[in-house]
């Protein structure tokens, strides 16, 4: 039994430091001395530094489980206390070993070696022979054993504990794999024995998992085995409500939709899928459709190793479809809870509609929804769904999907009319709630609604209202994050964003909302992998611009934001009584357009907001995002006040969340003297004044009067 890995313990290598993280917390110079810090919570923030090494934690966040139950303003001095007791204990290099902002710390790059690290980094090379030996020397140790400080902070360690070990075992996996195949039997051998006698079947694993109370599993997308080929959307529906049935089961944490159909058609092996969505196990299977008779084949795989743990098959009728989703998910339930030697509640499955030809109509709306993108989809789908509801009145789900779709179309569909649109979607939700007064979602969107009509404060008091009926939809978490962030509470918000990003983490639109949001607070490099990341996931680049413009890199920023017309460019209405750009004329814009935002040079920009002047002229929809959305990144007060300030839609309201920020030229904005009184007359200082000031903005003395 190992007792703390002090195999490779440093001589002269590179780093200030290395820690053993297996068996109890050390720390050691260079030359192989050890660094003694006897204040426990020091040693706790480093060690959990080292733990997360490409992971920067929230300042507010480490003083909640560092110092639980103290004053917010308590535990930040505390914190605050803490970093300078870590700078003393390493001397002269002190100064190098963390990275402050003013909301997260992290470990400065390569600045102290761990044991976990070293041990990842042989897997990751393909150094087998490296990884059993020091596999062997930790034993069964634990990661970071014996620290303690409540309950919080046990919970986190838990998390973190079960990723990195997960993490282990999917390279491991790799490696033995690679090993067999290249017929290395000897060291194939000493590597699984090594494994197995620190993680025998994955028992550390699970039980990290159990202790921290959350299973995490994702249902990937079912085969459809259709003869004809036309029910995928069917397949898709049935992968849907499983998602929706597993997530009402305490203990259970789902991966979301869009993440789970990431990986449609994927290539990459079940361990590897798992691992990126941070989950134990996966959830597989195939839905055959013949007439009325449907067939459901599930399987229960391990998430780590990608075994089959279990696999059922259920028949049933469509008049009986939710009787057979409830007898797939409480299937799944049980073989889980069986797994993992844990008591689960078998979840319920409620009826949506008593109409089969509804549900039909409501899952091929659903699936085109999902899609957004395209010429028609939209449409198409709001007919689908109004047939569904000419059906069955009362099908509450049905009104949502409606509500959302009027949204969507409202946002992403050139020349809707706005108001309309947002009355339509706030319409469809009402009526849904009337018939079920607990969907989240539905006060997420009548959130959205409040916030067009100036009511701020209620908007709010809705997403609250949303997170509380629904804490498991990111969708829902997502909504209260941007709510938050577009009144400038930043922290508060990416708070409700980290959990979306938990809930549903190959979501590009999750990150394309957090880059803004990292943005705000100062951390441009965060900033930039966040865009990146919603960049790669297939969604519009243009707050990956903006970053890049942050950090300096005018010529990658430039170029990023002239990608976004191919995502969005359909989106923007051309002015009254002209038809469609050609395509070099679209070029020309987007070329004005990425220059004036991201090329740093203020001619550029002069020569963009004169482009904006005309614009705000032309166009017959004089709040269009094509306009405000540029003026924020511009900095162009002015513009904003005249256009925002008349009226707010759904399609420009989420520029807001980007004109928080201390980065020039954006910050001239919220540093106008006429900012406050614009903020009073849209109804935002109303917000604050219920729910918290702004981050950046000290309480104002140029209130209108009479306006509150």
């Amino acid at each position: 039994m190992g007792g703390g890995g002090q195999q490779g313990a440093p001589g002269h290598g590179k780093g200030l430091a290395y820690a053993s993280l297996f068996g109890r917390f050390t720390l050691r110079a260079a030359d192989g001395t050890e660094i003694v810090i006897s204040n426990r919570r020091v040693r706790a923030l480093l060690a959990m530094l080292c733990l997360v090494p490409d992971e920067p934690l929230e300042r507010d966040h480490l003083s909640e489980l560092l110092w639980p139950g103290r004053f917010k303003s308590h535990a930040k001095a505390s914190l605050r206390q803490c970093l300078l007791e870590l700078s003393k204990s390493f001397g002269s290099g002190g100064h190098g070993i963390v990275e402050v902002t003013r909301s997260r710390i992290s470990l400065h790059p390569a600045a102290i070696r761990t044991d976990l690290g070293e041990l990842e980094k042989a897997l990751t090379a393909g150094d087998c022979d490296i990884a059993a030996t020091q596999l062997a020397a930790i034993g069964t140790a634990p990661l970071l054993e014996n620290m303690e400080l409540g309950a919080a902070f046990a919970d986190w360690l838990v998390r973190h504990r079960a990723k990195a070990e997960l993490r282990l075992q999917t390279a491991i996996t790799a490696g033995l794999a690679e090993l067999k195949s290249n017929g290395d039997h000897e060291l194939h051998d000493r590597l699984l024995i090594s494994w197995q006698q620190r993680n025998p079947s994955g028992q550390s694993i699970t039980a990290d998992v159990r202790a921290a109370g959350k299973t995490p599993i994702a249902v990937l997308p079912f085969r459809s085995a259709s003869l004809s080929g036309d029910h995928d959307y069917f397949t898709d529906g049935m992968v849907d409500e499983l998602i929706t049935a597993l997530s009402g089961v305490a203990g259970l944490q789902v991966a979301g939709r869009t993440s789970s159909f990431h990986f449609r058609d994927s290539t990459e092996t079940p361990a590897q899928i798992a691992a990126e969505l941070g989950v134990s196990h996966l959830v597989e299977g195939s839905v055959q459709r013949q007439g009325e008779k449907v067939r459901i084949h599930v399987h229960l795989l391990d998430g780590a190793s990608g075994f089959e743990l279990w696999g059922s098959r259920f028949d049933g009728v469509l008049d009986d479809i939710f009787g057979l989703q409830e007898a797939v998910a409480r299937g799944v339930t049980a073989a889980l809870a069986g797994a993992l030697g844990i008591a689960l509640q078998p979840p319920v499955v409620g009826n949506l509609t008593n109409s089969k030809e509804a549900y039909d109509l409501y899952l091929q709306g659903r699936a085109l929804n999902a899609r957004l993108f395209g010429d028609g989809v939209l449409t198409r789908a709001a007919e689908l769904i109004e047939q569904a509801l000419a059906l069955d009145p009362r099908f509450a789900e049905a009104w949502v999907l409606l509500g959302d779709i009027n949204q969507r179309m409202g946002i992403y569909l050139a020349g809707t009319d706005q108001t309309e649109a947002s009355a339509k979607m706030a319409d469809c939700v009402r009526k849904a709630l009337a018939i079920k007064p607990d969907l989240g979602q539905a006060y997420g969107l009548l959130a959205l609604h409040e916030f067009t009509r100036n009511n701020i404060v209620g908007s709010l008091d809705l997403a609250f209202e949303a997170i509380e009926v629904e804490p498991n939809n990111p969708a829902v978490s997502v909504r209260i994050g941007g709510l938050l962030l577009f009144c400038g509470m930043t922290r508060q918000g990416m708070a409700f964003l980290d959990r979306a990003i938990d809930q549903d983490p190959v979501d590009g639109r999750n990150y394309m909302v957090r880059s803004a949001g990292q943005l705000n607070l100062g951390d441009v490099h965060a900033a930039i992998a966040d865009a990146q990341r919603s960049v790669d996931l297939g969604f519009p680049s243009i707050w990956l611009g903006v970053a890049l413009t942050a950090a300096g890199e005018h010529a990658r920023a430039v170029e990023a934001y002239q990608q976004t017309r191919y995502a969005i460019a359909n989106s923007i209405p051309p002015p009254s009584g002209t038809g469609p750009m050609p395509p070099a004329m679209i070029d020309a814009y987007w070329d004005v357009a990425a220059r004036g935002v991201c090329s740093g040079k203020p001619e550029e920009r002069e020569a963009y907001c004169r482009t904006l002047d005309f614009l705000h002229l032309s166009m017959q929809d004089k709040e269009h995002q094509a306009i405000t959305l540029p003026a924020v990144f511009m900095g162009y007060a002015e513009m904003l006040f005249k256009t925002i300030g008349t009226r707010i839609t759904l399609q420009n309201l989420s520029c807001l969340m980007s004109i928080w920020t201390e980065i020039d030229p954006i910050c001239r904005i919220w540093q106008h003297e006429e900012f406050i009184p614009f903020a009073q007359r849209i109804g935002m200082v109303e917000a604050w004044d219920k729910y918290g000031w702004p981050d950046l903005l000290p309480r104002p003395t140029n209130r209108l009067q009479g306006v509150d």
